[in-house]
């Protein structure tokens, strides 16, 4: 089986469990990031408007403007290219993106953290995206970000099925908590 077969294998069933699990635990991940997750001072956090079915980050990035970070959320260009972060505060208007995405039309900025969406993830902090490589390649393009994924604890696999190009995550974020990984520094 090919990695690629093995990733369309996966994102089915990781689809199919995340159904029916409530947005409404971005709550619970919300309060756990707050309490056990510190972000350097003046940190410019790109998150995400949840797609149907993804957990709600919403609380997570109202509270982070209320403490005074930036607030950034992508905007999804052209098959093959990283994504684009444009300043958000509540109230914004969206507008509508690729791929059923909402994002402002701000000022893009680049970002210190990354909150990333995701179908699945493992204890190594491999991940599982929608199969467009956006993220990858934003990450491949912020080395120095720091990537966290935000999903439904029922999205965890035992291993995530990764290629080459495959990036991994700094830590997970769910409604049971924010557990770190050891990941290597970028070359």
């Amino acid at each position: 089986m090919t990695i690629d077969h093995l990733k369309a294998q996966a994102r089915r069933v990781m689809l199919d469990r995340r159904a029916g699990l409530s947005p409404s635990l971005g709550a619970a991940l919300s309060h756990h990031f707050l309490r056990d997750w510190t972000l350097p001072p003046g940190a410019i956090v790109a998150g995400f408007w949840p797609l149907d079915g993804e957990i709600d980050i919403r609380p997570l990035l109202h509270a982070l403007h209320d403490r005074g970070n930036a607030i950034a959320l992508p905007v999804t260009g052209k098959r093959g290219e990283a994504l684009i972060f444009r300043l958000w505060a509540p109230g914004t208007p969206l507008l509508a993106g690729r791929f059923g995405t909402r994002h402002p039309d701000g000022e893009a900025v680049v970002p210190d953290v990354l909150l990333i969406p995701l179908l699945a993830f493992d204890t190594a902090g491999n991940r599982l995206g929608y199969g467009g490589g956006f993220y990858d390649r934003t990450i491949a393009a912020l080395p120095d970000a720091t990537r966290i994924g935000c999903a439904f604890a029922a999205q965890e696999l035992d291993s995530v099925p990764i290629g080459p190009y495959d990036q991994r995550l700094h830590a997970i974020a769910t409604e049971d908590g924010v557990r770190p990984f050891a990941v290597p520094a970028p070359p």
